[in-house]
C-alpha cells in the first residue's frame, strides 16, 4: 500500500468488518502515516456485533449483561495470550458478555479457562461467517462448548458469544430455518 500510494496511486484496502477490531488496520495506518501517506478509514460493523444482531440478541441488557468485552482467542507467537480464568471471574462478577474472536482452533483451552470463573451452565452462541448468506450458528452451554464446536464442525471465521444474553436463542429459529439438535441445549441452525 505504501509503495503504490507513494507512486501517486489511490489505494483502497477493502476489509470486511471493522478494520480496527482484531484486524491489522491500526498497524497499516501507522505504516502509511509514517511514510507520509494521508489515510481515511471507513469502518464497518465488527463480526461480534453482526453475529448477535443476526440472532436478534443484544450484547448488553439491563437484566443480563452490564457490559461487553471483545477479546481475541488467538495469541501471537511468544505471547501467553488471554488469562481466561481471570477474564471469566471478572465477567461473572461484573455481568459481562464475552465476544471471542478467532478462538475456534483453541476452543478446548479457552473453555477450560473460562470454566474456572463461569458456571458450566453459562449459555454460548457460536456464529460462523457472521452476516453472510452461509452463516451458521451453534448454541450450547460453556460446559459443552468444545464438544459442540467439534461435533457441529464449526470453523473459522467464527465468534463465540459467552453470556446470559444468549440464553434461549436456540429456540428462536427464524422462518425458513430449522434447528438440528445436538447435546443438551446445543444445536446448529442454518438456512433450510
Amino acid at each position: 500500500m505504501v509503495m503504490a500510494a507513494l507512486e501517486g496511486e489511490t489505494v483502497v484496502r477493502l476489509k470486511g468488518g471493522d478494520p480496527f477490531i482484531f484486524g491489522r488496520g491500526g498497524e497499516e495506518v501507522e505504516s502509511l502515516q509514517a511514510a507520509g501517506v494521508a489515510v481515511l478509514v471507513v469502518n464497518g460493523i465488527t463480526a461480534g456485533l453482526a453475529a448477535v444482531t443476526s440472532l436478534n440478541v443484544p450484547l448488553t441488557h439491563r437484566d443480563h449483561a452490564h457490559g461487553v468485552v471483545f477479546v481475541t482467542g488467538h495469541a501471537k507467537p511468544g505471547d501467553d495470550g488471554t488469562d481466561w480464568p481471570a477474564l471469566a471471574t471478572t465477567a461473572h462478577q461484573a455481568k459481562l458478555t464475552l465476544v471471542i474472536y478467532m478462538g475456534v482452533s483453541g476452543v478446548e483451552h479457552i473453555a477450560h479457562g473460562l470454566l474456572a470463573g463461569l458456571p458450566a451452565s453459562t449459555p454460548v452462541a457460536v456464529v460462523q461467517h457472521a452476516s453472510l448468506p452461509h452463516q451458521r450458528e451453534a448454541f450450547c452451554t460453556l460446559g459443552a462448548l468444545a464438544h459442540t464446536v467439534r461435533e457441529q464442525g464449526m470453523g473459522s471465521p467464527a465468534v463465540m458469544v459467552v453470556g446470559d444474553v444468549t440464553a434461549g436463542v436456540a429456540q428462536l429459529a427464524r422462518p425458513g430455518e430449522t434447528m438440528v439438535s445436538g447435546t443438551a441445549f446445543a444445536g446448529i441452525r442454518q438456512a433450510a
